[in-house]
């Protein structure tokens, strides 16, 4: 009808006038016109369009998790990793697409707790303001039982220290603290690690007359967690799952002494690749490094 000539004027009556006359919108003409355009195709995704179909994608998830020197990465740390590839998609549906393809991690089921006995947090803004250190055992072949003990700062999530012996004595429980002091502090002796604090648990050798007199010597302050109360060390505990995850129950060890030389290699890896969420998919050496940098005075 908005294309019939008017017989007065000679001119086309045009949309507006027909929608005027009719109490009708434009928009909803031109919505209409669209939707019928549209008719004979079938329905598109909303928004932006993706480069990569799922296919596609789905095969560049598993090129990351092959390439991946951990195992058991969730669609986060996947999702992080193919940004760095270049690769942009959205959380979600990396992890349907994982979850399609059968690549997610079996988890355990979430127990159901009483009230925290804690509050606030145990994360601190600056490195080298908390420490938390335990112990975790693994079988070796020739040695039985070795107990492994390790350091972690609170803040970047970086392993300072790690230790691996037979005899699981308050002296090898040092030994992480001796690994951090002496590369964080730049020497060890007395008052060098003045204004840390040491966050661990009732364990005997955490709580012997030796060990708080070693922490004493280096102004270390001990910062014993609630007992019966994991997540006031849940830096470490964490720490502990990954390495279990990871090394502990993924490789077999002959002695002590090979779970040591191991267990430092694989520090050294978590440090330097394992992706932290919490700073952005960073490193815990790159979160270091870049929070150092901002003390600097310019």
């Amino acid at each position: 009808m908005s294309t019939q000539v008017s017989s007065s004027s000679q001119r086309p009556f045009g949309v507006l006038r027909i929608c005027r006359l009719l109490g009708r919108s434009r928009s909803g003409l031109y919505a209409h016109r669209a939707r019928e355009a549209r008719a004979d195709r079938p329905p598109e995704r909303r928004g932006p369009k993706t480069a990569y179909t799922d296919a596609q994608l789905t095969e560049h998830i598993r090129e990351v998790l092959s390439a991946s020197p951990f195992t058991g990465e969730g669609h986060r740390k996947v999702w992080a990793r193919l940004r760095y590839r270049g690769i942009r998609t959205s959380k979600g549906r990396t992890l349907r697409l994982m979850r399609e393809a059968g690549l997610l991690a079996p988890t355990r089921a979430r127990r159901v707790l009483g009230p925290h006995v804690h509050d606030g947090t145990i994360v601190t803004a600056e490195p080298d303001l908390m420490w938390g250190t335990d112990a975790t055992a693994t079988w070796t072949i020739e040695d039985g039982l070795v107990t492994i003990f390790a350091a972690i700062d609170h803040c970047t999530a970086e392993c300072v220290g790690i230790h691996a012996a037979k005899r699981a004595t308050r002296w090898e429980a040092l030994e992480p603290i001796r690994q951090g002091v002496r590369r964080n502090c730049g020497a060890y002796g007395e008052g060098v690690a003045a204004g840390l604090q040491l966050r661990h648990d009732h364990g005997s050798q955490y709580m012997s007359d030796a060990f708080q007199r070693e922490l004493r010597f280096l102004g270390i302050e001990a910062s014993p967690c609630f007992v019966r109360a994991p997540e006031g060390n849940g830096c470490i505990e964490r720490f502990n799952r990954t390495l279990k995850e990871q090394l502990l129950w993924v490789q077999t060890f002959r002695n002590a002494e090979e779970l040591r030389q191991a267990v430092l290699a694989w520090a050294a890896l978590y440090n330097e690749h394992w992706l932290v969420e919490r700073h952005g998919h960073r490193t815990p050496a790159s979160a270091r490094r870049d929070l150092l940098a901002l003390k600097v005075p310019a």
